[in-house]
C-alpha cells in the first residue's frame, strides 16, 4: 500500500525517470483507448462538447433569454458538460486566479510540503497526491491543492497558501463570483424541470449551506502518457463543477461509447453537471463520466471549484415531480455522505472483480 510519504508525481516526473513506476500504470481495457491528446484535440470529426454563450441567460429580452436557456438546458440533458463563454466572470480575474496557482506549483516541493494534507487522519485539506483507495493499488499522474472557498465563514485561512500574496484576494473574489454564477445556472436547470426558479438551490442547501471546495489539480509531464492517466474515469459527486484550465488539452468525456476529447475554448468555463442535480432530476440531467489525460510535453493545471450540497442534513433523491410510472425514482434516498461512500464501494468491489478475472 503506498503510503502518505510516497514521492510527490512532481518529484517523479522531474526525476528523469523514463518509464513511470508499475503504480501508475492503468489496466489493459484503459489503456486500449488513450492516445495522444495532442491529436486527439485537434479531431474535428464525431460529437464536440457544446460551447453555450450564456450573455443573455438574465436578457429582458424574452426571445433572446429563452433561446439561452433552452440551450444551456439542452446541453446538461444531452451532455451533462459544456464550455460556458460569456459567463461574466472577468478574463482579468480567472487570469489572476490562474497565475495564484500557478506561482504557487512554481515553488519547490518542500515549500509545498508545509501545506500537506493528512489524508489518512482526515484532514483533506491542503497539498497532496493521490493515495490508492482501491484493490489494485492504483496512482493517478497528479498532484493537487485543495479547500474550501466558499461560505467565507466556513473557511480554514491557516490552509491557504501564503505565496503568491494575490493568491487569497484573487481566489476570494473568484469563489465569490462563481457563487452567483452557480445561482444563474441552478435557475436554468430548476426552470428546465417545471419548477420554480429557486428550487433546485434550495435542494441543494441555498446560499448557507452549499459549499464550494477548489482542487487546483497539477499534472507534471509524464515520459509514458499512454500508459497512464492524470484522473481515472469517474462522475462528480457534486451538484455542479467549474473548471479553469491552462489552454493545455486533457480531458475527456464519456458520450454515446466513446471517448471525446474537450477542445480548449478561449475565455470559458467548463461546466459539468454533478450526481446530485443528476439524482434530483431523477436523471433528465446528466452526470458524464470523464477522465483526464497527460503528456509527455507540457504540464497541465486545471482549477476545478466543486459546488456540494452538505454531506449529512439533506437527503438525495429525486423530487417528488420528476418521478411518475413511467420514469421511477433512479436511486433510493441517501444523504450526500452516503452516496460518496456507495461510489467508493462500489469502485472497490469493481477493482476486486476485476483482479480475479
Amino acid at each position: 500500500m503506498v503510503t502518505p510519504t510516497a514521492p510527490r508525481v512532481e518529484s517523479l516526473a522531474r526525476s528523469g525517470i523514463q518509464a513511470i513506476p508499475k503504480e501508475y500504470v492503468r489496466p489493459k481495457e484503459e489503456l486500449m483507448s488513450i492516445g495522444n491528446i495532442f491529436e486527439e484535440e485537434e479531431k474535428d470529426e464525431g460529437p464536440q462538447v457544446p460551447t453555450i454563450d450564456i450573455k443573455e441567460i438574465d436578457s429582458e429580452d424574452r426571445v433572446e433569454r429563452e433561446k439561452c436557456r433552452e440551450e444551456l438546458k439542452k446541453a446538461a440533458m444531452d451532455w451533462g458538460v459544456m464550455h460556458l463563454v460569456n459567463h461574466g466572470i472577468s478574463d482579468d480575474l480567472t487570469e489572476r486566479v490562474k497565475r495564484a496557482g500557478q506561482a504557487f506549483f512554481d515553488q519547490p516541493v518542500e515549500e509545498k510540503e508545509k501545506y500537506a494534507n493528512e489524508q489518512a487522519s482526515g484532514k483533506i485539506q491542503g497539498y497532496g497526491s493521490k493515495l490508492a483507495n482501491n484493490a489494485s493499488g492504483q496512482l493517478e499522474w497528479e498532484d493537487y491543492f485543495f479547500h474550501l472557498i466558499y461560505p467565507e465563514d466556513k473557511r480554514d485561512m491557516s490552509i491557504w497558501p501564503k505565496t503568491p500574496s494575490d493568491y487569497t484576494e484573487a481566489t476570494s473574489e473568484y469563489a465569490r463570483q462563481l457563487r452567483s454564477l452557480a445561482t444563474k445556472i441552478l435557475s436554468v436547470l430548476s426552470l428546465g424541470l417545471g419548477l420554480e426558479e429557486g428550487r433546485l438551490e434550495k435542494e441543494v442547501g441555498g446560499l448557507e449551506e452549499l459549499l464550494l471546495q477548489m482542487k487546483i489539480n497539477y499534472y507534471p509531464k509524464c515520459p509514458q502518457p499512454e500508459l497512464a492517466l492524470g484522473v481515472e474515469a469517474h462522475t462528480d459527486v457534486s451538484a455542479l463543477t467549474f473548471i479553469l484550465h491552462n489552454m493545455v488539452p486533457g480531458l475527456q468525456l464519456f458520450y454515446k461509447d466513446k471517448w471525446v476529447t474537450a477542445k480548449c475554448v478561449p475565455n470559458s468555463i467548463i461546466l459539468h453537471i454533478g450526481d446530485t442535480i443528476e439524482i434530483l432530476s431523477n436523471g433528465e440531467y446528466k452526470s458524464i463520466l470523464h477522465r483526464g489525460l497527460v503528456n509527455k510535453e507540457k504540464v497541465r493545471i486545471s482549477w476545478a471549484v466543486f459546488c456540494e450540497p452538505p454531506r449529512d442534513k439533506i437527503i438525495l433523491k429525486p423530487l417528488p415531480e420528476t418521478v411518475s410510472e413511467q420514469k421511477p425514482a433512479m436511486l433510493p434516498p441517501r444523504t450526500f455522505q452516503q452516496h460518496i461512500e456507495h461510489k467508493l464501494f462500489r469502485r472497490a468491489q469493481d477493482a476486486l472483480l476485476s483482479d480475479e478475472e
